[in-house]
């Protein structure tokens, strides 16, 4: 198994931990449908102006299997993709996609169960007229990607990590989620409770 399949086994939630909140996606990006499975792989990043879709439909030809489609948009009023997109992305191995943007015929994304992490759905599609660069930086759900970074996307969020830190964060990870296996329920309490106490008589609270 690769490092970049080793990521679909660590939650999003212990790779914010070690993180923090800059690699974090906003709130705005949820899965459209559920219950979502994980997915974990390398961005392709991909960059639409507002009303415009054309460079999100380009790229569905040329992600590899495995990518995560990243985009960036910020548009509320047209969507960026729909059935037909995420099928033809989906039959060529295409991870799933993290859209800051809307897509729409949700019902055909999640009869074919295509991970997609967005703002939500409107019927209305986007035109077909702007080149962008593909696979340049983007900003996607308030966090900085570049081509290549890792993204991670469960229920719990969407979580990036940057590519040179990639070996670095999955060992951090796997020894994180070895250790809390390790951990009793009582243990984790007892510690806890130590750890609150402490600071709360550090704070002068008394009760």
């Amino acid at each position: 198994m690769t490092a970049m399949n080793e990521f679909q086994e660590i939650p999003t939630t212990t790779l914010a931990d070690l993180l923090g909140r800059e690699q974090v996606m906003d709130i705005g990006m949820r899965p459209l449908w559920n219950p979502v499975p994980r997915i974990a792989g390398p961005a392709f990043t991909v960059r639409c102006p507002p009303g415009d879709n054309l460079m999100l439909h380009a790229a569905i030809h040329r992600a590899e299997p495995g990518s995560v489609v990243v985009v960036e948009s910020g548009d509320l009023d047209y969507a960026l993709a729909g059935g037909n997109v995420c099928a033809v992305a989906h039959r060529r191995g295409v991870a799933g996609f993290v859209a800051d943007g809307l897509i729409r015929d949700l019902a055909e994304v999640r009869e074919i169960e295509f991970p997609v992490f967005a703002r939500g759905v409107i019927p209305i599609p986007g035109g077909k007229s702007v080149v962008r660069p593909l696979n340049e930086r983007v900003r996607c759900g308030g966090v900085s990607v570049d081509a290549g970074d890792i993204v991670v996307a469960d229920e719990e969020g969407v979580v990036v990590v940057p590519a040179a830190r990639r070996d670095e964060v999955l060992a951090a990870a796997r020894a994180k989620l070895a250790k809390e296996a390790a951990e009793t329920l009582d243990d984790w309490e007892a510690a806890h409770r130590a750890r609150i106490d402490k600071i709360l008589a550090e704070k002068g609270f008394e009760g």
